[in-house]
């Protein structure tokens, strides 16, 4: 496993040139995503799939919203970064369902503060396990937050129910560079171990 978490790093050059079909990238998102854990078993995790146009429109959905509170002399920049996820093969919009988070806070009235917590958990954990089999299967990604800017034009658009909450947009594609050599911390920062 640890192997597979090493090859998960951010790619912002990104193509359309899928190593797999997209059916197979469909069903990886789909089964890495079942297979994450959650609290309580809730399974609150969504996400809508999109590629090719699809993903072109949410890209156009977030430029819009962005040209609406960029200034004008920054704006070339931003909608230069929106074209570098637009150039990928698809993109990943993961979302929270909070009716089994209310359900399991009416029925554990002790716990009822921490499920929304622990829904946010269970989202970075299907994020992570999401990128990481993207990246074991040789596609590059990255993780990007456009939300809440883009919700309520996303949720016209693609009908998603309103109990659905965008947590985070994963862009993904060819991978059109190479990756920098990773830095770590100090373990002394990071960890402690008592035996």
């Amino acid at each position: 496993m640890l192997d597979k978490l090493k090859k998960r790093r951010t790619q912002y050059a990104l193509g359309k040139n899928l190593p797999i079909s997209e059916t197979q990238v469909d069903a990886l998102i789909r089964e890495a995503i079942r297979l994450s854990p959650s609290s309580f078993n809730s399974q609150s995790s969504r996400a809508v799939i999109l590629f090719g146009n699809e993903s072109d429109k949410f890209w156009n959905i977030a430029r819009e919203a962005l040209r609406a509170i960029v200034p004008a002399a920054d704006f070339a920049g931003t909608s230069k970064k929106i074209d570098s996820f637009a150039a990928g093969a698809g993109t990943v919009l993961f979302y929270e369902d909070e009716e089994p988070v209310k359900a399991l806070q009416a029925n554990f009235p002790l716990y009822a503060h921490n499920f929304p917590i622990w829904s946010e958990h269970s989202t970075g954990m299907a994020q992570l396990a999401v990128w990481t089999a993207l990246a074991d299967a040789g596609i590059g990604a990255s993780l990007q937050h456009y939300h809440p800017l883009v919700d309520a034009e996303t949720a016209k658009t693609w009908n998603i129910p309103a109990s659905w909450q965008l947590k985070a947009q994963m862009p993904f594609g060819s991978n059109e560079t190479g990756f920098a050599e990773k830095t770590f911390i100090d373990d002394e920062l990071r960890f402690r171990t008592h035996r």
